[in-house]
C-alpha cells in the first residue's frame, strides 16, 4: 500500500505536463505545477528508505521529485519556445512509466487526452482534461482506473499550473 502512490505521482505529473505543453499560445518559461489528490495524503507514511528509492528512480528519468505536503505535490517545469509552439502532444516520460496516449483532442482552450498504461508497476486507463485560462495559467484533472504496483486504484487528481518567469534558471526542460 505504501508504494502505490509513487507510480501514480509520476504518471499524473507526466500526463498533466503533456496536456499543458500542447497549447500554442502558452508562454514559454518556468511554470509551477500543483497536483492534489487523496492518494498524495499517504506519502508521509512511506518509509524514508522507500521514498529515497523513489527519488532515485525519478532522477533516472530526469525528474526531480516534487515537494509533497498536505495532499499536494508542487514542482517546477521549464517549457521551451519549441514546446510551447507544438501542435501535437510531445512524448515526455510516459514511455518509461509504460503509458501511451490514445487520443488527444483540442477544442479551443480545452484539452482532453486518454491514455493507457501497461508498465510493470502501472496498468490501467485514464483521462486527463485541462483548460488553458490564459497564456500564464492552466487547470485540469486526471482520472486513472487500474492497478498501481498490483493494487486496484481509482484515483482523481486536480492540477493547476501558473507561469513564474521567462527564464527557467537551473530548471531543465522536460
Amino acid at each position: 500500500m505504501r508504494k502505490t502512490p509513487i507510480a501514480l505521482i509520476l504518471a499524473t505529473t507526466s500526463l498533466s505536463s503533456t496536456v499543458l505543453a500542447n497549447e500554442v499560445n502558452m508562454r514559454p518559461g518556468l511554470w509551477e505545477m500543483e497536483t492534489t489528490s487523496d492518494l498524495l495524503l499517504l506519502v508521509p507514511h512511506i518509509p524514508a528508505d522507500q521514498l529515497k528509492n523513489v527519488q532515485d528512480l525519478a532522477k533516472e528519468y530526469g525528474l526531480e521529485m516534487p515537494k509533497i505536503e498536505y495532499g499536494s505535490a508542487i514542482s517546477r517545469n521549464c517549457i521551451t519556445q519549441e514546446m510551447a509552439a507544438q501542435k501535437t502532444l510531445p512524448n515526455f516520460y510516459q514511455e518509461e512509466l509504460g503509458c501511451v496516449s490514445n487520443d488527444a483532442v483540442r477544442n479551443g482552450n480545452r484539452y482532453k487526452i486518454s491514455f493507457t498504461c501497461n508498465g510493470p508497476n502501472l496498468k490501467g486507463n485514464g483521462i486527463a482534461e485541462g483548460l488553458i485560462t490564459g497564456p500564464q495559467s492552466f487547470s485540469g484533472t486526471t482520472q486513472f482506473i487500474g492497478q498501481a504496483q498490483g493494487m486496484n486504484v481509482n484515483e482523481k487528481a486536480d492540477m493547476s499550473w501558473k507561469w513564474i518567469a521567462a527564464n527557467c534558471g537551473n530548471v531543465k526542460p522536460l
